[in-house]
């Protein structure tokens, strides 16, 4: 059976206003390089991703361009593409770029890996397990359970329901999916005209009736959103890294 193609989505559109600095979150130096190169150097070694498809804001492509993409020899950057005013329409974009002119071989039946750029954490195990997983599910999201009681609030603040904590995940990326499932489910979404989807699981179970398969990632695999995050990466680092 001929192996199918897997096609990574980083994106790095987002402006990152709660980390209070002038410098984009997924641009910010992190122990010598930027926070985007991370996820970058992850899916450029690994062995299950064929192409990557970067989405940064428009103004941002041809430094993404110059001082990263060839910077630190990404070949595996098929192409560019501009993202959207909320994060949906980045991922859309994306999709719609795997299958542009810009790609040696567009990716229409193979599985694709939304990744997050500011969770520069994200490692080859992490990926493994969510690629066994998709192939299996075709729908999948890496996350970890909780380790603290969870409450539910009521319009006024005050406590509603606490859900059993073993049930209850914390979400990740990568998210990972067949292409046909998530562009179907994106396309349904944007004829909705729904806005109140914050991951792509989420437009799957929305729009779909396909379940989503739960993965482990790791408690380390943070995004970074605010300055106390940057600091906390910065001390996951070995020393001399």
């Amino acid at each position: 059976m001929e192996r199918k193609r897997y096609t990574a989505i980083v994106l790095a559109a987002g402006q990152g206003k709660r980390m209070g600095t002038d410098v984009r979150k997924q641009f910010l130096d992190l122990a010598g390089k930027p926070v985007l190169y991370y996820s970058l150097a992850v899916f450029q070694k690994s062995s299950h991703i064929d192409e990557i498809v970067l989405v940064t804001e428009q103004d941002q492509i041809d430094y993404c361009r110059e001082e990263i993409v060839k910077k630190y020899g990404f070949t595996k950057v098929h192409t560019i593409t501009a993202g959207g005013e909320e994060r949906y329409l980045s991922v859309w974009n994306g999709l719609k770029a795997m299958e542009g002119k810009e790609m040696d071989i567009p990716n229409r039946d193979g599985y694709v890996c939304i990744h997050d750029g500011a969770r520069p954490f994200v490692n080859e195990e992490i990926l493994e397990r969510a690629c066994e997983a998709v192939e299996q599910y075709q729908a999948c999201v890496v996350g970890m359970p909780v380790k603290d009681t969870i409450k539910i609030a009521d319009q006024e603040g005050f406590a509603a329901t606490t859900p059993e904590r073993r049930l209850v995940w914390m979400i990740q990326t990568p998210q990972v999916f067949s292409v046909s499932l998530i562009k179907e489910a994106y396309a349904r979404l944007l004829a909705s005209g729904r806005r109140d989807v914050t991951d792509d699981a989420m437009v799957v179970e929305a729009m779909t009736s396909h379940r989503v398969k739960l993965v482990e990632g790791s408690y380390a695999n943070m995004k970074l959103t605010t300055p106390e995050d940057l600091q906390l990466a910065l001390a996951l680092f070995p020393a001399g890294s």
